[in-house]
């Protein structure tokens, strides 16, 4: 029966329906199965129309609520509860209608099982974590759910895990997007075969109910939708329409879910175009359908028309302009009333702007549809559904159900359609939303579904014009918000530019569309239709205009700017995504000689464009000066099709390239960019702020340098090798600015650069030229070169890891380019060029992760500093590759100096390309370098190395580059005759070098040294014109040079030359009138470049002659020029590199320097120094000694910093100062020195003037997590593992405690246990002392210190003011010489029993202590203030655990306790034995030996009564003792029962100190007869009957034998008689097999146990005799460890012979007879065994051999973790949380910040790290894979200990590859827990206000 589902399922009804429904479902069902039968008949009609009638009913009863909901009179529909039941009411009968009478549920599981889908489908929403494999995917959106992923086959693939930003879809089974081999199991069949074939009666119920219920829907959504009013957002009003509509939606959504035969059905029933029309058209009679009809009309047509541009559309254009595409012919005739209304207001402000931009805007008219913008005719429901999602604005559940939809293939056809269908509309509502963000995501998330199955794509763009639709809609788009351009000329400028301000932009609202654009590009059948089609080729050049040029930056020139805007981020990022990647995806499909013919196309229209766009801006041939702009996507679009036109297609370059004059103006802005760049690291620009350096680095950083500053320098190469060399040359110094600088006088005017920015002006024009000239990413490169090369660059400024390297080579941005990142090549050219480091830690606790770092043959080969250069984001990283390089030179012995940047061989030109190394070969530029070379040489100003190292650079680059080899001869005829007002006789490098230089005209100002010399031939006239013909070489200026090519290159393209160039562009660069007037004056010279070269090497090295020209002693050198010796160096290396180059290109050459050489070189002439230079030579001097001073402070400061840490690390603690020779001559009476590291004095700890330890005082609980299992306990990964904390040592020792105070008298209990195993309190020191008043000023001066700390002063935290360790309080050292120590050493003759004796009398005596209480010393304060620390350190859970609250007894419980944690952790940190010996670990930063002092003395203010003081019981037989037993009403605990090593500390703290070596061994040697008897007594409750019967007997036998005290047979016969007395052994018929061990005990094993029943105590006063006393102790292997440590303790006899096996029994050493004594102790046993057998045996058996404490141990992968918990619930809120984490401590679950587990303002993390650790806790994160460290109020980020591959971490698991665990991290970690130093490694602490 269906009546149960139905009742539950009509949930929130109010209370009278009840009954009815449940009577209605009854009928229903009935109703049901009756249509369900009459529709079965042939002849249905009847049938079919009851059931109209009833749908009728049915659905439209709630019609008029939900109206009422949507609409105003929401508020008055009264009883909430009503509109939901109605609905419900509905969802019930169409429920019982689909399954025709029978069970829903039945009806789901029915169609289920017809289900023959192959593929997955699942859809997602944002936040899931999904799996993209690239080794499966052909498409690069593939994407697989979690199940899917784990479920196929992986291993070894390129594969991530990610969050999904947009949501997803699984795409498992679909061969379109993937691989078949990646499908999961489930998927992989292909099942259609093996299905049935549907029963037609199943669904035939659906066919009828569902087209009803859609239409009911769709009516639902018209009525709701009231367009906003005057722009108020309605989200408001259109939520509350969504939610009530959640469960119709929902349940569709379910029907989706029930699999392929019901979705075929909706399929049906959505794209039936003749159920739409018969139910929506309106025509009925229903006057509730005409309204609803009509309310659509409405909304479609405001849809059309809210549009603000229409109206200029129309309005505004004259008809010639091809309207076309954009006219709107829909509704035409309302533009007149709607249009004005909704008119945007920017729109308004300029009307001839409106006109501007249209008569910009040229779209091809004529072929194409018309109606792409405009009106939206619907055929069927499934487009009607479309549009209401969008209308309002993509409501999650409706995508989803539209996404669920799509593994039906007739569906997914169609609803692509009728997406591109609703394409611009959709593109109009995501202008207007206010959630631009939210429904940007949506769309994505449906659109990457439908466009990147490429046969999909295909075919919507065959018949729906899907591209034309896109490149129309986008160029829509941008056109709402363009600004006129201001580059150039701006009062004319007809180009229009993209505002970057607006939101469009800001907010990247265009992303969606753009990036459905990009994946439909990705498809080659879909990239070629598009380069095919000269119409849409025009429209997209035209979008790109709209680019180029935007984001206009102006330089400041007097005051800074006020606000710096922010826009360049939008610039850059609409630049890369709308016109970067759509031009790299059509790059990839131009790869083959056959697509030749697109790549002429994209050129010819982008040539036209860019024609345009110069005719638009009005340029001639003068950039405007002080602006730039990084944008010139038009000039990259070409620069890039004509590197992969010559690259890949095999195209002659000169037929794509325009006219020369057209190349000079394509050069000017990228060169001005180039010009900038150098300008705004020069801080020209530094008043436009920090944003313009922000632009000069993103435009070369790794995401966009190959879109753009790539680009732009090859299309300066590609204008550089077509042009005149001259020109160009001329051209990039004067875009630099720096052409005045460019002279032989040693003073000039620059007209146009302030004289501080010349040099760093020049270094980059020489800088740019070497870039030009050495670059060959697209001159000829293979792709693995480059890769190569651009890995190498990377590696050599800085180490990398694995995913930063990835993140900064720059790949193509298109991701179907080939070269993906982690491919193949990437994979083996990293292997060849780097080695990997490991991971390794830091001493400081800094964790490293993996590294890749260069081999040594790169550095020596491949290092290319040009490349860094151009590389480079921050200045500071070309630096740190000089370092690395010269570092690596010095390390392999190759050069000891200051090595100068390498030069290194490039790859062979491309042929295309061969002129671009004419600009070597041109007389400018030898011009330039003579003068630069003069210049250094002569020493101007305003030159440096840099420049020189440039210059030498260019001058080997033409040496490697000659033409083809000039004869020698023929060039030495005609010598300088022929050349009058030249230089150089020739344009060839290797000639002119040679070429002499005799006389130089200068202009220069009048008051320049030269004028004043007399010219050198001013005797007579006639010589001066003599002098003229001999070749006096101008200085010419190569502005006038360059503007007469340029007028030359106009005359021959046009004739209207005269129109062309203007007058205004020369004369800008006359000089500004305050200029001193300049003079000609003559230089005589007398060099050629050769010899300057020499000269040259001689200033380098500081001596005269020192060049030899080195063939002369060595022919070969000649004949194998390549010589190692050369490769590195600095300049004098590079100079002999160049000369030797130069001899071997002529033997000219090769004559004239060894001429050179052979005249002596004359002294440099003397420089005459003007007062100006002086003054600044010798500031320059004045600073450098300066420096040298402040160095020599500083190093001297640094070695008596590093002395003074020596002294300062070696404070003696008073036990290391104890001599331990007890024979020295005599007694050196020498108090302890402590230096106090605040004053600096030092001096001995006084009462009145106490010094105290630094210290950090934190509450722990390691011990307790000791396990008596060696091996760490697992963290759980799944459900059954779980971990219960019922056998760790803490948990132990409660259930001990609380069971004696059940049984025992209180205050014994708490004398018998310690405590401290959670929450004990550990003091650890960093071993400095200081005064303890010095402290407390210290503390004050924190306090006012307002600088965050990461500590908080009012808690008394501090860092040590000489190391900077972490503490939290002072521990005060107790006044005490050494002598004393001395005689207390002195071994003294007493028996035992005086001893004995000795010790109960101090104990008894109270006042026995130096200091006496009742005197307040400042000593004593501060021992009580101490204590309070001590006692605030832990909560008050782990201090009280006396019954009886505030008792005496808990603080003397709580005092030894603090001794015993803190002896315990230091056994821990030994590795819990003392077999290595020697001083601790911590040996100087242990303070055991103040701690004790100060506990000893609050311990001796309690006296325990004479009465019950433990001692009494363990040295003297007590008579009478059942008398005493009876009358008490709870017993004292039984001294077996007792735990010895507390008593030891309790025996200890009570005797005055310094206590007396011999007291300390009597204490010890009476508790070890204890211990050994309690190991006795446990060995016999262990032992079954037999063995225990064979045991007494055997110890009878050999009673009379010799030293039976010192026998453990007899002692352990002895006891177990003694205990057979009581009922101890009794009972244990049942437990026999549980206690009993099955093995039987051979005096082996019996040995081997009470040994280890006695190490931990002789552990533990062994470590707290070397703590008192200063002994050492001394390392042995792990089997010898007892009788080691019980001579050290003085327990055998010093003959004792160690031949045959050492037995434990010998070091007994009994001071009452023993006999007596045991039974004693018995009897205590027998009378309370009397009536509680069990827990007596309980009690006896301690098992006290705890291991070492642990964290829990990992799995190996990271992924097991994360699917386990990421998915988990908590345990306490029940809910998934945001942010899971797990304890590594216990594995407790809990939510990191969670509010939902809030307890008293607590988050559960930091509550579980005061329960779980007392303060302190490690927790992993589950999303984010790291570790973070909670200690006290204090928290910080660990790290991570998984690593992926290449040894990184993965925070927040962005990139999602797998994770391994590291071991050495993870140790570390358990290390720094277990020694307590989180706060002194961890460095970053911050508080966390109780908020994790």
């Amino acid at each position: 029966m269906a009546a149960p589902a139905a009742a539950a399922v009509g949930g929130p009804q109010p209370p009278q329906p009840e009954l009815s429904a449940s009577g209605l479902a009854l009928d229903k069902a009935a109703t049901a199965a009756h249509l369900k039968e009459a529709l079965s008949r042939p002849d249905n009609r009847a049938g079919a129309e009851e059931l109209q009638a009833l749908l009728e009913r049915v659905l439209s009863a709630e019609r008029p609520l939900a109206a009422a909901a949507g609409g105003e009179e929401a508020a008055a529909a009264g009883g909430g509860g009503s509109p939901g039941a109605a609905e419900e009411e509905a969802l019930e009968w169409c429920k019982c209608l689909l399954a025709g009478g029978g069970g829903y549920d039945e009806f789901c599981a029915a169609v289920r099982a017809y289900d023959p889908a192959a593929l997955c489908g699942l859809v997602w929403t944002a936040n899931f974590v999904a799996y993209r494999c690239r080794t499966c995917g052909i498409s690069p959106c593939m994407s697989l759910c979690a199940e899917c992923f784990h479920q196929g086959d992986h291993t070894g693939h390129d594969f991530n895990m990610f969050r999904s930003q947009a949501g997803g879809a699984c795409d498992c089974g679909d061969s379109n997007v993937m691989r078949e081999s990646g499908f999961c199991k489930r998927h992989q069949i292909k099942s259609s075969s093996n299905i049935p074939c549907v029963p037609k009666d199943l669904l035939m119920m659906s066919e009828f109910v569902l087209p009803r219920f859609i239409f009911c829907l769709i009516q639902y959504l018209r009525e709701g939708y009231n367009e906003p009013a005057a722009d108020v957002p309605s989200e408001k009003d259109l939520n509350k329409v969504l939610q009530l509509l959640e469960p119709q939606i929902s349940f569709l959504e379910d029907l989706t879910k029930m699999g392929g035969a019901m979705r075929s059905v909706l399929t049906q029933v959505l794209t039936n175009q003749q159920n739409y029309k018969e139910l929506t058209s309106g025509l009925g009679e229903n006057a509730c359908a005409k309204k609803s009809h009509e309310k659509y009309l409405i909304a479609l047509k405001s849809s059309g028309l809210t549009y603000p541009e229409d109206k200029l559309v129309y309005g505004m254009q004259e008809p010639s302009a091809g309207t076309s595409t954009l006219a709107v012919q829909g509704f035409a005739g309302a533009t007149g009333t709607l249009g004005q209304v909704d008119s945007s207001d920017e729109e308004d402000q300029d009307g001839s702007q409106g006109l501007g931009k249209r008569k910009r805007v040229k779209l091809s008219s004529g072929t194409k549809d018309q109606s792409i913008m405009d009106v939206l005719k619907h055929k069927s429901f499934l487009e009607e559904l479309l549009f209401w999602t969008i209308k309002y604005e993509f409501p999650q559940k409706m995508v989803t159900f539209l996404l669920n939809m799509l593994p039906d293939q007739e569906y997914k056809v169609a609803f692509t359609k009728t997406f591109v269908q609703h394409y611009a509309f959709i593109m109009k509502t995501l202008k207007k939303s206010h959630e631009s963000d939210t429904m940007s995501n949506r769309i994505v998330h449906i659109s990457v579904q439908l466009f990147s199955n490429e046969e999909l794509a295909r075919q919507v763009t065959e018949e729906c014009q899907l591209l034309d639709i896109m490149v129309t809609v986008l160029l829509y788009m941008m056109e709402s918000c363009l600004i006129k351009s201001e580059l150039q000329d701006e009062e004319n400028s007809l180009h229009v530019v993209v505002n970057c301000g607006e939101a469009l932009l800001k907010n990247n609202t265009y992303w969606p569309l753009v990036s459905d654009f990009i994946n439909i590009l990705s498809h080659q059948s879909v990239a070629k239709r598009f380069l095919e089609d000269h119409g849409l080729l025009v429209t997209w050049m035209n979008f790109v205009s709209f680019f180029q040029g935007m984001n206009l930056n102006k330089r400041e020139l007097n005051e800074h700017v006020e606000f710096e805007s922010q826009t360049y981020y939008a610039a850059f990022a609409a630049e890369l995504e709308a016109c970067a990647q759509p031009m790299w995806g059509l790059l990839s499909h131009c790869k083959v000689r056959e697509t030749q013919e697109y790549t002429r196309n994209v050129v010819r229209y982008c040539l036209e464009a860019l024609q345009d766009w110069f005719d638009a801006i009005n340029f001639v041939d003068e950039p405007a000066p002080n602006q730039v702009t990084f944008h010139l996507p038009l000039h990259r679009y070409y620069a890039m099709f004509l590197s992969k036109a010559v690259k890949c297609q095999e195209l002659d370059l000169d037929s794509v390239l325009p006219d020369q004059e057209m190349l000079m103006k394509l050069m000017i802005h990228p060169l001005q960019i180039q010009a900038s760049l150098a300008e705004i690291h020069s801080n020209m620009w530094v008043r436009n702020g920090l944003q313009i350096k922000g632009q000069a680095m993103t435009y070369v950083q790794s995401h966009f340098c190959n879109s753009m500053i790539d680009p732009d320098i090859y299309l300066l190469q590609v204008c550089a090798s077509r042009l005149d060399p001259d020109y160009f040359i001329s051209s990039v110094f004067e875009r630099f600015k720096v052409v005045d600088l460019l002279t032989m006088a040693s003073q000039h005017q620059n007209t146009v650069l302030d004289a501080e920015h010349e040099r760093s002006m020049l270094e980059g024009a020489l800088t740019f030229l070497v870039i030009l000239l050495s670059l060959r990413l697209h001159l000829g490169m293979s792709d693995d070169e480059i890769l190569r090369a651009e890995m190498v660059a990377q590696l050599c400024m800085n180490d990398r890891t694995h995913s930063s390297l990835l993140d900064l080579i720059p790949e193509n941005p298109n991701p179907k380019s080939g070269i993906i990142p982690g491919s193949y090549s990437f994979e083996s050219v990293l292997s060849a060029v780097a080695d990997f480091k490991a991971p390794v830690f830091e001493p400081g606790g800094s964790m490293q992760q993996g590294m890749y770092t260069p081999k040594a043959e790169v550095w020596d080969q491949e290092f290319d500093p040009v490349m860094v250069i151009l590389r480079t984001v921050y200045r500071r990283d070309v630096q740190s590759a000089m370092d690395r390089y010269t570092a690596f030179l010095k390390q392999s012995g190759k050069f000891p100096g200051n090595p100068w940047p390498p030069y290194k061989k490039r790859t062979p030109l491309h042929p295309s390309y061969k002129g671009l190394m004419r600009l070597l070969h041109c007389k400018t530029l030898h011009i330039v370098l003579f003068t630069l070379l003069y210049k250094i040489l002569m020493d101007h100003q305003n030159l440096s190395e840099h420049v020189l190292c440039m210059v030498l650079y260019l001058i080997e680059l033409g040496l490697e580059n000659s033409p083809e080899e000039e004869s020698d001869e023929e060039a030495s005829v005609g010598g300088p005759e022929r050349c009058h007002d030249s230089w150089f006789p020739g344009s060839n490098l290797v000639s002119n070098m040679r070429h002499f230089i005799n006389y130089v005209r200068v202009k220069v100002p009048e008051t320049a040294p030269e004028v004043k010399r007399d010219s050198p031939a001013s005797t007579s006239s006639d010589s001066l014109g003599s002098l003229q013909n001999s070749g006096t070489a101008q200085v010419f200026s190569l502005v006038a040079e360059r503007r007469k090519k340029f007028q030359e290159i106009i005359n021959r393209s046009s004739s209207e030359a005269d129109q062309v160039v203007r007058p205004k562009a020369s004369s800008k660069w006359s000089a500004p009138g305050s200029a001193p007037p300049l003079t000609t004056a003559i230089l005589e010279i007398k060099e050629s470049i050769l010899s300057l070269l020499i000269k040259l090497h001689h200033k380098l090295s500081g001596k005269q002659n020192s060049y030899y020209p080195p063939w002369l002693d060595d022919i070969e050198i000649l004949i194998q020029p390549e010589i190692p010796k050369y490769s590195h160096g600095d300049g004098i290396t590079a100079v002999e590199r160049i000369l030797l180059k130069a001899a071997l290109q002529s033997r000219m050459n090769k004559r004239i320097i060894e001429e050179i050489c052979r005249k002596v070189t004359p002294p440099v002439p003397p420089k005459k120094i003007t007062a100006a230079e002086k003054k600044t030579l010798d500031k320059e001097e004045r600073r450098q000694k300066a420096r040298e001073r402040q160095q020599k402070l500083l190093a001297e400061f640094a070695s008596r910093q590093k002395s003074f840490m020596e002294t300062a690390m070696d404070v003696d603690s008073p036990e290391t100062d104890i001599p331990m020779e007890i024979t020295t001559a005599e007694p050196q009476v020498s108090e302890t020195v402590y230096d106090c590291v605040i004053c600096g004095q030092s001096g001995p700890s006084s009462e009145d003037r106490p010094t105290g330890l630094v210290v950090l005082l934190q509450a722990s609980s390691v011990l307790g997590q000791c396990r008596d299992s060696t091996e760490p306990k697992k963290l759980p990964i799944t459900e059954e593992e779980q971990i219960y904390p019922w056998d760790t040592c803490a948990a132990v020792h409660d259930v001990r405690l609380s069971l004696l105070q059940r049984y025992f008298k209180d205050s014994s209990c708490l004398l018998a246990v310690s405590i401290g195993w959670e929450g004990g309190v550990y003091v650890q020191t960093c071993g400095h002392t200081l005064h303890i008043d010095c402290h407390k000023s210290y503390m004050e001066s924190l306090r006012n210190d307002q600088v965050l700390q990461g500590f908080s002063v009012d808690k008394g935290e501090f860092t040590c003011p000489l190391c900077r360790q972490f503490a939290n309080s002072v521990l005060p050292c107790y006044p005490g010489s050494n002598v004393e120590s001395n005689l207390w050493q002195r071994p003294s003759n007493k028996s035992i029993q005086d001893l004995i004796k000795d010790v109960e009398d101090l104990q008894g005596r109270p006042g026995a202590f130096p200091v006496s209480i009742s005197s307040e010393t400042n000593l004593s304060k501060e021992m009580e203030s101490v204590m309070k620390d001590i006692k605030n350190t832990t909560q008050k859970k782990y201090r009280d655990y006396s019954k009886t609250p505030g008792s005496p007894d808990n603080d003397f419980l709580f005092m030894y306790s603090v001794a015993r944690t803190n002896l315990e952790l230091e056994l821990i940190h030994r590795g819990g034995n003392l077999c290595s010996g020697g001083a601790s670990t911590a040996g100087k930063r242990s303070c055991l030996n103040q701690l004790f002092h100060v506990l000893a003395l609050h311990m001796r203010l309690y006296s325990i009564d004479s009465e019950y003081n433990p001692w009494r019981k363990l040295t003297q037989l007590i008579e009478e003792m059942n008398s005493r037993l009876g009358n008490e009403e709870q017993p004292e605990v039984p001294i077996l029962y007792h735990d010895v090593t507390s008593l030891l500390l309790i025996q200890i703290l009570m005797m005055p100190q310094p206590l007396h070596k011999d007291h300390f061994t009597c204490i010890v040697k009476v508790l070890f007869t204890l211990l050994y008897t309690q190991a006795l007594a446990a060995l016999s409750v262990k032992c079954s009957e037999e063995d225990r019967s064979a045991w007494k007997h055997v110890g009878a036998l050999k009673k009379n034998t010799c030293e039976v005290e010192k026998s453990y047979e007899v002692l352990l016969s002895f006891v177990i008689s003694e205990l057979s007395k009581g009922k101890l052994y009794h009972e244990e018929g049942t437990q026999e097999c549980a206690m009993g061990s099955p093995i039987a005990w051979s005096p082996e094993s019996i040995e081997k146990y009470l040994q280890d029943f006695c190490l931990p105590f002789m552990r533990i006063t062994s470590l707290l005799q070397h703590h008192l006393f200063g002994e050492d102790l001394s390392s042995c292997q792990e089997e010898e460890e007892f009788s080691v440590l019980a001579s050290c303790l003085g327990l055998l006899p010093t003959f004792y012979q160690t031949e045959h096996p050492f037995i434990s029994a010998s070091c007994l050493d009994w001071s009452v007879p023993a006999f007596d004594i045991i039974s004693q102790w018995c009897f205590e046993i027998n009378s309370f065994t009397e009536q509680h057998t069990e827990q007596g045996k309980a009690l006896l058996i301690q098992d006290s051999r705890w291991k070492l404490p642990h964290l829990l141990q990992l799995p190996e992968n990271y992924n097991t973790i994360f699917q386990y918990y990421h998915r988990k619930t908590c345990s306490v809120c029940t809910k998934v949380p945001k942010d899971p984490a797990v304890c590594l401590v216990c594995g407790t679950f809990v939510c990191l910040k969670g509010l939902c587990c809030k307890q008293q303002s607590y988050c559960e993390c930091v509550l579980h790290s005061q329960n779980c650790g007392a303060g302190t806790g490690i927790f992993l994160l589950i999303n984010a894979s790291v570790i973070i460290i909670i200690r006290g109020h204090r928290f910080c980020l660990w790290g991570s200990v998984y690593l992926d591959a290449h040894g990184e971490e993965d925070r927040d698991l962005r990139r999602g590859k797998p994770l391994y665990i590291c071991k050495e991290r993870y140790k570390v970690l358990e290390q720094q827990w277990i020694s307590h130093t989180f706060d002194h490694i961890n460095k970053r602490w911050g508080p966390h206000y109780n908020g994790l």
